[in-house]
């Protein structure tokens, strides 16, 4: 009887798995066939709705379904772009109404945006913005508006950028956890909140610096677009005089308070339309699936390689940038013959200094081998992410680009005193030899096996800057000079010769294909990596959760999650690290 009941048992999971892998199956492939069939036509004398309400990443990204429930969707910072440009284009556009409040960004991915806008306004059409709740990064995009409007109960924040890090020595004491730090450079920082409480001179020096290079160019773009002096506005930042909706049009900031019914009634003045009538607003997802003109058949191609988040060793995932499998799109774009340029887009922090120089080789090799490699910095490309970019041909930046921090380190926590003090665990070991367990973390170094470890660091380093002087094409020691891990905004990494050009993505593409010798509509766009489909991220679901337990752990720590990352970041780093110091978000 009991093994009878183990195989009712059996068939009724099996069964149940069975409808749950077909139902979701059926709802991939429905996904799919809608997602391809629902285009749409665009009605004449409408407005595009912009709603940046969601995170916005270099590739777009549509939320999946995971064993944790539904991941979260972005916007695409070139779809967003490209949805700007044919609005421009569009008869059937008369216009654009921003409807922002906290908008999700790098401060070099909004500019890039805000670019855009200015552009769409040569076509003589229209832009009005609308917040109820104001952000910094929110305003400087709609700053660019012919009318902002601001609820009368709503906020307008306009105080000026600020960063914040957590610090873990204290957290680590109560835990019994001892870190050994490895690292070369007084501004090689990213260990810092593992043995302080606090920044160090150095390391406060630095992000005083760029954060207010980044922040004096903001406010230049605003004074500029709002017709303020730049003194006044800094000013108004400075002594935080905007404190509500009324100060923030008292002092100029927006042109006029009122609620989006006032908006819709300001858009039918603007499209000529009757009291009663309903302007058409077009969203971002639904102009997205317009009829798109692309009559474009070169056979040449400019291939952009993605290279967005943390650099890790093997194939990577969705959200990181495996050196493997970033080398291996590298090599298949140079031995492509219709492949006559690469831009490398880089936003990354950087992370494993093997995997950074894995790409870096293959960057080297096309290069060799004669086809132009232009690297396009977007809001980071710092430590590994600018180890990848020194050997291109053309590194171009934003002016809020965060990038340089040319330096490594490494970490190996002893955790003997968190096992056997806090949690009872004791550990003996049997060795071949006197150093046959190095690296541990289950004991002290000795002074001779920290002395070892930090002189790979060094090894790395002086490798690292190497390179970085052969690509910069300047001595090495005035390279090293620029470097010990110090960060840089885009404008001080110019002035130093980091970079060669201030400017955007498109800026880079337009480089490759003079450097190809291709006209501007002589070739296109080959985007990489492949981007998984729906169905794959669907499947890939019962193969490696880590990316879709990371999204579900964000979704509910909330601003909890930075900490979770940190843990997980030491606990995951393997080798010598070029990467950017701490977590930086800016806000």
């Amino acid at each position: 009887m009991r093994t009878f009941f183990k195989y009712v048992l059996a068939t009724i999971t099996g069964l149940f798995l069975f409808g749950a892998v077909s139902f979701l199956l059926t709802l991939a492939f429905v996904a799919a066939v809608t997602s391809t069939s629902d285009e749409v036509t665009v009605a004449s004398n409408s407005v595009l709705e912009l709603k940046l309400d969601r995170p916005i990443t270099e590739r777009k990204q549509d939320a999946e379904f995971t064993p944790f429930g539904a991941g979260n969707s972005s916007i695409g910072l070139l779809n967003l772009k490209e949805v700007i440009r044919r609005a421009k284009k569009d008869d059937d556009i008369r216009g654009i109404l921003l409807n922002l409040d906290v908008v999700q960004g790098g401060m070099a991915s909004l500019e890039e945006v805000r670019n855009a806008l200015i552009d769409f306004k040569k076509s003589g059409k229209f832009i009005v913005a609308y917040h109820e709740t104001g952000s910094e990064k929110s305003y400087y995009l709609s700053s660019v508006a012919d009318e902002i409007y601001l609820h009368p109960q709503g906020l307008l924040e306009f105080n000026g950028l600020s960063s914040e890090v957590f610090f873990y020595k204290r957290l680590f004491d109560k835990l019994g956890v001892e870190p050994f730090i490895f690292r070369v450079g007084s501004f090689k920082s990213a260990v810092e909140p593992y043995f302080r409480e606090s920044f160090s001179d150095s390391a406060r020096y630095q992000t005083v610096s760029f954060l207010n290079s980044i922040n004096d160019h903001t406010v230049q773009q605003i004074a500029a677009a709002r017709k303020l002096p730049l003194g006044r506005l800094k000013t108004i930042q400075d002594s935080m005089s905007v404190h509500n909706a009324d100060d923030a049009q008292r002092l100029g900031l927006v042109t006029k308070l009122g609620y989006y019914d006032e908006v819709l009634d300001y858009l039918r003045g603007k499209l000529k339309l009757e009291k009663n009538k309903k302007p058409s607003l077009v969203s971002l997802s639904t102009y997205e699936k317009a009829d798109k003109d692309d009559d474009n058949t070169s056979g040449n191609r400019i291939a952009v390689i993605y290279a967005e988040g943390d650099i890790v060793g093997g194939k990577g995932g969705e959200e990181s940038i495996g050196g493997t499998k970033f080398a291996e799109t590298i090599r298949k774009a140079r031995l492509d013959d219709k492949v006559k340029a690469i831009v490398l887009r880089i936003n990354s922090p950087g992370g494993s200094a093997l995997a950074s120089d894995v790409i870096y080789r293959e960057v080297m090799l096309a290069r060799a081998a004669k086809k132009p490699v232009i690297a396009s910095m977007s809001d980071v490309a710092a430590s590994g992410g600018y180890y990848i970019a020194m050997g291109c041909d053309t590194i171009v930046a934003h002016p809020n680009t965060i990038t340089g921090s040319i330096g490594v380190f490494g970490v190996l926590p002893n955790l003997g005193p968190l096992l056997s003090d806090k949690l009872g665990i004791t550990v003996d070991r049997v060795t071949t030899g006197k150093f046959s367990d190095v690296p541990t973390v289950t004991r002290r170094l000795t002074p001779f096996e920290q002395q070892t470890l930090q002189r790979e660091v060094e090894r790395t380093y002086a490798d690292f800057t190497s390179k970085a002087a052969k690509g910069r094409n300047m001595p090495v020691e005035r390279l090293r000079r620029l470097a010990s891990g110090r960060v840089w905004s885009g404008i001080e990494a110019k002035e130093r010769g980091l970079v060669d050009v201030l400017g955007s993505y498109d800026d880079a593409l337009a480089i490759a294909a003079r450097r190809a010798g291709l006209k501007q509509d002589d070739y296109r766009v080959q985007n990489l990596p492949r981007r998984k489909s729906a169905f794959e991220s669907l499947l890939s679901m019962f193969g490696s959760s880590e990316e879709a337990e990371a999204r579900a752990m964000k979704s509910q720590l909330g601003p909890l999650f930075p900490i979770y990352q940190q843990y997980r970041a030491v606990t995951q780093m393997q080798g010598v690290q070029a990467r950017l110091p701490y977590e930086l978000s800016i806000q």
